[in-house]
C-alpha cells in the first residue's frame, strides 16, 4: 500500500490549516482525506474542507466533528484535544478505484447499493468507515443494513458535538450516515476494546416493556441488581451489558443503566430488551479498560506480524473514555504506541462507536491499513 501522512493543530480553524498544510507537505494530488475536528470548528468545517481540499489537492475527503479528536502533533507527541478547536488531519494515497465514497442514507441501504453495484461486484469491499448522526433513531438499523447490503465490515462512530453535527462524505452532510468503502485490495485489520468489568454472572431478563426491564431470573430486576452489586460502595458508574446472541468472542453492548423503580423493582436501561435476552451488570473503570486495550492490541499486532507493516490508523474512543477514564497526557494513545509502535493514526471521540456493523458504546474501534 502506498503512503499516509498526518497532521494535527490545535487552535482558529486559519491557522490549524495553515499548520497541517505545511506539516503535510507539498500536495500529491489523488487520493482520500480523513478530517476530524472538534466541535468548537463545527461551524467552519465548509470553509475548512474547502482550504484543505485545495492546499492538499485531494478532492475526496471523509469525517465528522467529535468532543474531542487523536493523532499526533507537530513533533509527532500522541495529543487528544478535547474542548478546544483543533483538527486532525491524514491523507492516504490511495487509487480512486479502491474506495467507494457513501453519500448520506437516511432510509434503506438498498438505493446506495444499486448505485454503486457494478463497483461493489468489482472490487468486493471488505471494509467500510461510517459515520451516524446520532439525532437519526434509525442510524444503528442504517448502519446494520448497509453493512447487510454491501457485504462490508463496517467501523466508525456517531458525531459528537456540542454545536453542529456535520459529516464529510466527498461534500458536507447531516442527518444520517455516510463515510467510504474500501476494496478487498486494501489490506485492513481491526480491534473493539471494552471498557467495563462484569459484576455479577450473566442473567435472563424473564419480563420487559420497551425499555424497561421488570423481572430478571423470575424476580424483581433491582434485586438482581442489589445482588451482584453487595454491600461494597464504589463510585464506578453501574452499566448494563446486553450480550451479543450468537458471538464466538463473548461480545457485548454496553447501555446506560438510565433510572431505578425501587417500589416496583424495575430498571430503565438504554435500549430496548425483551424476555428471553441475556443482561449483565457491568462496572466502568480504568483498569478493566486499560487490560482490554492491551488485549486488542496485542491481537492486532499479531495479525500485523511487524508494526512497520502498518501503514496508517483511524481510531474511534468513545466520549466517556480518553482523558476522563485513561487520564490526561493522551494515555489513551500514548498504549497504542507502545504496543504497535508510531504510525500516522487520526481519529475522534464519538458518541457512539460502530464496530462489525452494530453500534456500541464506551469502546475503543481501532482500524488499521497494512
Amino acid at each position: 500500500m502506498t503512503g499516509f501522512r498526518t497532521a494535527l493543530a490545535i487552535g482558529p480553524w486559519q491557522a490549524a490549516v495553515e499548520s497541517c498544510l505545511a506539516t503535510l507537505g507539498p500536495p500529491s494530488g489523488g487520493g482520500l482525506g480523513f478530517l476530524y475536528a472538534t466541535d468548537h470548528l463545527a461551524g467552519a468545517l465548509p470553509s475548512i474542507l474547502a482550504a484543505l481540499a485545495k492546499g492538499t489537492g485531494t478532492a475526496d475527503w471523509v469525517g465528522t466533528v467529535g468532543l474531542g479528536v487523536a493523532g499526533q502533533d507537530a513533533s509527532g507527541a500522541p495529543v487528544e484535544p478535547f474542548d478546544q478547536p483543533a483538527l486532525a488531519v491524514m491523507l492516504a494515497d490511495l487509487p480512486r478505484d479502491s474506495y467507494r465514497l457513501i453519500d448520506r442514507i437516511e432510509g434503506s441501504a438498498a438505493a446506495f447499493a444499486a448505485a454503486a453495484g457494478a463497483w461493489l461486484a468489482a472490487q468486493q469491499p471488505t471494509l467500510g468507515l461510517v459515520h451516524g448522526d446520532p439525532r437519526n433513531p434509525r442510524s444503528p438499523a442504517i448502519v446494520a443494513d448497509l453493512a447487510g447490503a454491501t457485504g462490508a465490515y463496517l467501523v466508525g462512530g456517531l458525531t459528537a458535538s456540542r454545536a453542529g453535527l456535520p459529516q464529510l462524505a466527498g461534500a458536507l452532510t447531516e442527518g444520517g450516515v455516510s463515510g467510504v468503502l474500501f476494496a478487498q485490495g486494501v489490506g485492513v485489520a481491526t480491534g473493539l476494546s471494552q471498557g467495563c468489568t462484569p459484576i455479577g454472572p450473566a442473567r435472563a431478563i424473564t419480563e420487559a416493556e420497551r425499555t424497561i426491564v421488570k423481572a430478571i431470573d423470575g424476580r424483581p430486576a433491582v434485586e438482581a441488581l442489589r445482588q451482584d452489586l453487595g454491600d461494597a460502595p464504589t463510585r464506578e458508574p453501574v452499566l448494563i451489558a446486553l450480550p451479543v446472541a450468537g458471538s464466538d468472542t463473548a461480545d457485548y453492548l454496553v447501555r446506560n443503566l438510565g433510572g431505578i423503580d425501587p417500589a416496583r423493582g424495575w430498571l430503565a436501561v438504554g435500549a430496548e430488551v425483551a424476555a428471553g435476552q441475556s443482561i449483565r451488570f457491568v462496572r466502568r473503570n480504568r483498569a478493566a479498560a486499560v487490560a482490554d486495550l492491551e488485549r486488542m492490541l496485542d491481537r492486532l499486532a499479531r495479525q500485523a506480524g511487524d508494526n512497520a507493516a502498518i501503514k496508517g490508523g483511524i481510531y474511534v474512543s468513545c466520549v466517556a473514555r480518553g482523558p476522563h477514564l485513561f487520564g490526561p497526557d493522551a494515555a489513551e494513545l500514548k498504549l497504542i504506541r507502545a504496543k504497535l509502535g508510531n504510525f500516522p493514526l487520526v481519529g475522534f471521540f464519538a458518541n457512539g462507536e460502530i464496530c462489525r456493523g452494530r453500534l456500541y458504546t464506551h469502546t475503543g474501534v481501532l482500524t488499521l491499513f497494512l
